[in-house]
């Protein structure tokens, strides 16, 4: 027998694994990341504010990601910070209170405490372009100032703990232009959701909203990534995958009435354990010139409007905090504190609405679909998600069924039983349940759970 034909077909199969389980490897690997820096949106804010610029940039292999607001010259700032867990850079210094403008950038990422990153990383940036030195003891000092603040996007919302970098960080900041700011899924709202207090956890991202009264502009942007639900104007969530008993349209006063005992009458099916994990970074910009005392009250006037709506906020589980810049372009103090704080609340539920994307539907099975048993054969195996997610799709008299055998559930589907995966399509299955779960076999070798804006993707 010829020893090389007796070898050749496990040899084979042994480079086809060896290719599939480096690809979800490389594919994972922090420095083999590619970004994305300002990618189309299908929403935008668009404003008339030509010392302010905007950089968004993401690795959508996560996803999750970073924005970068860059002032073409140094501003004031000061900052708000509440709930019971914020991630910031800098906040202790801006709390000292200089009246001296100072800031260049603001920065809000993803990745938890590893997306601090990001912050530092603008910094050394503005340094190394030129734009910064190490002089911060002169009267008008030249060393950068960054400061930001992140969002924890990594748990059960996706499969793997790729974060914001250095890199990311840097070139998203060097793309930063003026004009326009991207609504929903993008940046450091990349992965962000809200509502998991009730069981929500509906998308969001972040938002936008811009003014103009007279010479006065205001400008407000914002990361929603509460545990708290979106309140519209009419007192409405504004966002949520409800309960299957829930009352329809339910109003936020009635929900908040008979809170916590109303969950377990409205949804009979488990609620998915609640994120405990959770913040809002928010920051509100004006041109009129103000002291520094007249800007921690607009940041803190405007940071507790936000109550309104995103309820509850600031909890023990959120990490909120709030910016405030003047550009001190308007010199004239046209309007006063109390009145422009109050407008710049407004714009700040503005934004805060802005933030929330089209919620994905859930795919609809098709009950005549017969599929043989060779097709489905062909499509059971392992596949890998990251180093603690992998699934394994086995069937089962002509049924597909998925077990998660990592160290974490992938989604609705479990370690301890498998899970019946229901046909949509030829290569699309879903799953049923409250929150839209659908597997497409995109390939022979690579399984995409949920296709769309926030998909995560496996190789067998």
């Amino acid at each position: 027998m010829n020893p090389i034909k007796k070898h050749k077909l496990p040899f084979t199969l042994l480079i086809t694994t060896l290719i599939s389980s480096a690809s979800w490897a490389e594919s994972t690997k922090q420095d083999a990341l590619y970004p994305r820096i300002n990618q189309k949106s299908e929403r935008n804010l668009s404003y008339d504010w030509p010392i302010l610029k905007v950089g968004t940039g993401s690795y959508e292999e996560g996803p999750t990601g970073v924005t970068v607001f860059h002032f073409e010259r140094k501003v004031n700032v000061a900052v708000d910070v509440r709930g019971g867990g914020p991630g910031t850079v800098n906040a202790p210094y801006m709390d000292l209170g200089y009246d001296m403008a100072e800031l260049d950038t603001v920065v809000f990422a993803g990745g938890s405490w590893y997306g601090l990153e990001a912050t530092t990383a603008v910094a050394t940036a503005l340094k190394d372009d030129g734009l910064r030195d190490g002089d911060a003891f002169s009267l008008t000092p030249n060393i950068a100032m960054s400061v930001g603040s992140i969002i924890f996007d990594f748990g059960a919302r996706r499969l793997n703990e790729i974060y914001p970098d250095k890199r990311l960080a840097q070139s998203t900041y060097r793309a930063a232009k003026t004009g326009i700011f991207p609504l929903g899924p993008h940046g450091a709202g990349r992965s962000a959701i809200s509502g998991g207090l009730f069981g929500c956890n509906a998308y969001s991202g972040q938002g936008g909203a811009y003014r103009e009264i007279g010479d006065i502009k205001i400008a407000a942007f914002t990361v929603v990534n509460s545990l708290g639900a979106i309140v519209d104007r009419k007192g409405k969530m504004a966002a949520c995958y409800p309960g299957e008993n829930w009352p329809q349209n339910a109003a936020m006063a009635e929900v908040l009435a008979k809170y916590p005992d109303n969950l377990d009458n409205w949804d009979e099916q488990k609620q998915q354990q609640a994120s405990s994990k959770n913040t809002t970074i928010s920051l509100i910009v004006t041109n009129q010139k103000l002291s520094q005392a007249e800007l921690k009250r607009l940041a803190t006037q405007v940071h507790t409007s936000m109550a309104r709506g995103i309820q509850p906020f600031t909890t023990i589980f959120d990490g909120d905090v709030l910016y405030a810049v003047s550009t001190a372009e308007l010199e004239e103090n046209t309007m006063s504190s109390a009145v422009l704080g109050t407008v710049a609340s407004e714009v700040m539920w503005d934004a805060i609405l802005s933030s929330i994307p089209e919620q994905p539907k859930a795919a609809i099975p098709k009950s005549n679909l017969q599929l043989n048993k060779q097709y489905l054969n062909k499509l059971t195996g392992k596949y890998t998600f990251s180093e603690f997610a992998q699934v394994e799709i086995t069937n089962k008299r002509n049924k597909l069924y998925a077990l998660a055998t990592g160290i974490r559930d992938v989604f609705a589907i479990g370690r301890t039983s498998a899970t019946e995966l229901i046909p949509v399509s030829k290569n699309e299955f879903m799953v049923p349940g409250r929150y839209p779960l659908t597997l497409k076999f995109e390939t022979p070798d690579q399984l995409i759970i949920n296709p769309g804006k926030w998909q995560q993707t496996a190789y067998r």
